[in-house]
This record gives structure tokens, C-alpha cells and sequence, in this order.
């Protein structure tokens, strides 16, 4: 079978390598993919939000199953269009894809279920915004309600900062974003908590920890994910059943009276005293988590993926690896603010890659021979194992090898579960 993956990150190209270790495939396509993915995939250059111009390549090609990794295709509406064109999409609809592309959406369901989350107050204007905030404790949490790649959520711990950020969002600095969701600060620790859903079931999908903040010791503003380890150290049988009682089942059986949902679903989570709090909604595998969990997986990933899109996920069982993995994410010098493009990228073709260490490409392309920077996000370095600390140990090993002095990461991540 040919098969197609939508996405040019660190996430497609993970999911390609994982893909591309089962028999059943034939061909994989990504678009655009990136220099990573053109090394076992073939890439195409195309605008896939451009549907019909998607839908022609599809056809070209005798593509048959369409795996959406970035959000915004979703939110938009693309497994919708290829659906009506009798294409296997992997990837909720438009309508439960709402549950990432709008955060006011989600929070009025939590009202409605009684799902735990923070308390909030959705703003259109910016007097409602000013009103809401004078009766807030600091920090607040102030976040644009649409897709902001990773970037429309700010702890504020000055009500000024909190007027200058909604005055921001409310002003237009994310697209898709026309309203405020004002929430209160959450003391507790974080888990990233997935499933993978069909119409009639949904499976465990693995847990991790990410590490959004620019800085040590998560200090500084929110970025895409700097890094992350797998499996989370907070996760529990016990934890897991509330998750699933109090948030999944709910969401789910809600979203089923009007839609239904395939693809895979990210719980954001927020963890105090054991009990588990929404965060976030989000309608496929987070990035950099995917990169941690799919290197545990022993199941053949196409297996899953097919089974979820032709509704016999019951029928399947996700195996797993006993390892430890975690990721560390080598980013471009400036991010998430402005940075530079086009940095030719050395010695990766040296670093010895084995069962137990990855290499994702993210933001890269390539310029004849080489290789170059092609984004904020610039690589994944993925080690398993049964230590953190010796996994992270290795992997710094590693990023130091290829010496490229336009990078930089966190040296610290998985601090939580090493220090512990």
C-alpha cells in the first residue's frame, strides 16, 4: 500500500521511521517532509493545505491511506475533503478537531461535563478583559483561544503583562484567534497522557512529560517543546482510571452525539494531590512526545493506524518496549523569538544512529549536498534505555558532536524524574 504523511516536523519524520519498519507498506509519501524523512521517504514540495491540489497528488500517486500529523490541516478540514473523496484518512474531522483549534470551545465543554480543569472566563473585547482580570490572583494564565503553534499561552505574573498579552491576541497576533480564555494558575506538575481513538473504542497511547519553557529548570516564555522523556514518572493505574472517568470518557461520549472521532488524542494534563486537571485538548501526537513514545512501541505501527481508520481497533493490542526514552530537541539560536535560517548543518551523517538512538530531522531541508537549518525546531535526539540520566548523558554526548555553533538546548531535560 501507498501511503502518505502530511507534516514537515520532528513528528512526521518519527512517524515515517516507525512506519517504515512494517511490511505492508509500499511507498511512503510525505509533504513536504524534510531532509530527514527524504532519507527513507519520498518527499514532495507541495502546499497540502491547497486541498484539491493535495487530492490530485493523492490520486497520481494510487495513495491510499493519508496520515495527518500538524494540527492546522485538521482544524481546517482536510480529512473531511479527502473523506468525501473516498481517501482513508488518519485524523479527526473538522468538527471534533475543534477540541485543539479552539480552547474556548473545550473549556465550555468541561463547564458543561463537569470535566476538572482551571477556572476561566472566555473575552471578546478587551473591556471584558480588563473587568475579568481586576478580580484575578496572580500569576494568571492568559491563552488565545486558536492555534498559536505552541505559542498563544502566557503565565503572567503581572496584571500589566496580562492586559499587554490579551491586548495582543484580541489585536490579531494569531491568526486564528479572536477571543481570550483568562484561567487560573494551576500549581502542579504536567503529564502529556494519549490515546489512540476509533468510532467504537480508543487504546492507550502511551504518557510522557514535556518541557515547553526556553529555559532551565522550565523558566522563560513557551515554545513548541524543548525536549521530553517517556514514560511519564507520575503516571499510575490509579491516576489513569480517574483520567479516563473523569476527562476521556466524557469528551468522548460528548463528541459522539454529534461526530466521531479517528486519530490520536493528546490529554494535556495538569497533576496536584494525584488528581488530574485539563489542560489541553489536542487532535494528534504531540511534538516532541511523539518522538519518545513511538521508539517504544512494539506493535507495527500501520497495524494500529489502518485497524483505527477501518474501526477495528478492538481488535488490536499495542505492545511495548520495557525502555526509558527521552528526547532533547536542538533548536535554532533566538527561538522561539526571531532566529535565522539556512545554517548548513556538519557531521550528521557521522553520528552512529542504532536501536537505541534516533536522530529526527525537524526543521531542516536540503540545499544541493547539504544540509541546513530550516526552522526553530532544528533536530530531535532520541535515546532509550533504562536510565534518564544516562540517556540524557549519552545524548549530550551526541549533539556535541556534530559542533554547530547556530544551536542551542536544554541541558536539563527529564530534571523532574532524575533528580527524583
Amino acid at each position: 500500500m501507498n501511503i502518505a504523511i502530511i507534516g514537515s516536523g520532528g513528528r512526521e519524520h518519527a512517524l515515517c521511521q516507525k512506519l517504515s519498519e512494517s511490511k505492508k507498506i509500499s511507498n511512503i509519501f510525505c509533504f513536504p517532509g524534510n531532509a530527514g524523512t527524504a532519507q527513507i521517504a519520498n518527499n514532495l514540495d507541495i502546499n497540502y493545505l491547497n486541498f484539491k491540489s493535495l487530492l490530485n497528488v493523492i490520486k497520481l500517486l494510487k495513495i491510499k491511506l493519508v496520515i495527518i500529523g500538524p494540527e492546522l490541516p485538521l482544524v481546517m478540514g482536510l480529512t473531511d475533503f479527502l473523506r468525501k473523496n473516498r481517501i482513508l484518512v488518519f485524523g479527526p474531522n473538522k468538527y471534533a478537531a475543534k477540541l485543539e483549534g479552539s480552547k474556548a470551545f473545550v473549556k465550555k465543554i468541561c463547564r458543561k461535563l463537569s470535566i476538572p480543569t482551571a477556572n476561566f472566563k472566555i473575552c471578546t473585547n478587551f473591556q471584558q478583559v480588563k473587568k475579568y482580570i481586576k478580580e484575578c490572583n496572580l500569576p494568571i494564565v492568559i491563552k488565545a483561544d486558536g492555534l498559536a503553534s505552541g505559542k498563544g499561552v502566557s503565565v503572567c505574573k503581572t496584571k500589566k503583562k496580562a492586559l499587554v498579552f490579551s491586548k495582543e491576541i484580541l489585536n490579531g497576533k494569531f491568526k486564528n484567534s479572536k477571543k481570550v480564555v483568562i484561567e487560573e494558575f494551576l500549581e502542579g506538575e504536567e503529564l502529556s497522557y494519549f490515546l489512540v481513538v476509533d468510532k467504537k473504542s480508543f487504546k492507550f497511547f502511551g504518557s510522557a512529560q514535556d518541557h515547553k519553557r526556553v529555559g532551565l529548570k522550565d523558566t522563560g516564555p513557551n515554545t513548541g517543546g524543548m525536549g521530553a522523556y517517556s514514560p511519564a514518572r507520575l503516571m499510575s493505574h490509579d491516576l489513569e482510571r480517574k483520567i479516563l472517568k473523569r476527562i476521556v470518557i466524557p469528551t468522548i461520549k460528548f463528541l459522539k452525539k454529534k461526530s466521531s472521532f479517528t486519530g490520536f488524542l493528546y490529554v494535556g494534563l495538569m497533576i496536584k494531590k494525584n488528581n488530574p486537571y485539563l489542560v489541553e485538548f489536542n487532535v494528534r501526537m504531540g511534538d516532541p512526545e511523539c518522538q519518545v513514545i513511538l521508539p517504544r512501541v512494539k506493535t507495527d505501527l500501520f497495524n494500529i493506524i489502518y485497524n483505527s481508520c477501518k474501526n477495528k481497533l478492538n481488535k488490536i493490542n499495542i505492545n511495548w518496549k520495557k525502555s526509558k526514552a527521552l528526547t532533547i530537541v536542538l533548536c535554532s539560536k533566538g527561538y522561539p523569538n526571531s532566529f535565522k535560517k539556512g545554517f548548513e548543518i556538519n557531521n550528521l551523517k557521522q553520528i552512529s544512529k542504532s536501536k537505541n538512538f534516533y536522530l529526527f530531522h525537524a526543521g531542516t531541508k536540503t540545499n544541493g549536498n547539504k544540509i541546513v537549518s530550516d526552522g526553530g525546531r532544528v533536530l530531535n535526539f532520541v535515546g532509550l534505555g533504562s536510565s534518564f540520566k544516562t540517556i540524557r548523558f549519552n545524548i549530550i554526548k551526541k549533539i556535541k558532536e556534530i559542533k554547530w555553533e547556530h544551536g542551542f538546548f536544554r541541558r536539563d531535560i527529564g530534571w523532574r524524574v532524575i533528580k527524583k
